[in-house]
């Protein structure tokens, strides 16, 4: 039997986005990072929203995870964008010194989506030696 999900991964269009729905020990974060670099492949996504609205807590395992895989689709052809940071965790993580690097954020799933599409919309697809997409 198993329990709830605790990670949702969804196709929209050409875009991914992937709901963290609770907090993730480093393990699971791990698997989700290879599971969504997977499926960024797999679907030939053109960007990826991570939505983390809820989680109460970002640490310093999880933020570098976040980066990774911005960079990690970056290098695949997708832009990430995170959205749903609650502002204790945004104040904690400025607190701490925590990098996000050039991490794209947007306050939730709607802006995300938008900021995707003006970033990643007017990219054309890679074409194949026969002239059609790759």
């Amino acid at each position: 039997m198993t329990g709830p999900r605790l990670v949702s991964i969804l196709r929209q269009g050409s875009h991914l986005i992937a709901s963290v729905h609770t907090a993730l020990d480093d393990t699971q974060m791990t698997a989700f990072q290879h599971d969504l670099v997977d499926r960024i492949g797999r679907d030939r996504s053109r960007g990826v929203v991570i939505d983390v609205a809820a989680l109460d807590v970002l640490d310093s395992f999880a933020t570098r995870t976040l980066r990774t895989i911005a960079e990690v689709a970056r290098l695949r052809g997708a832009v990430t964008v995170v959205v749903g940071i609650q502002p204790d965790v945004a104040f904690a993580m400025v607190s701490l010194g925590m990098d996000t690097g050039a991490l794209h954020t947007a306050l939730d799933l709607e802006e995300g989506l938008a900021l995707l599409d003006r970033i990643a919309g007017g990219r054309r697809p890679a074409v194949g030696a026969r002239g059609g997409p790759a």
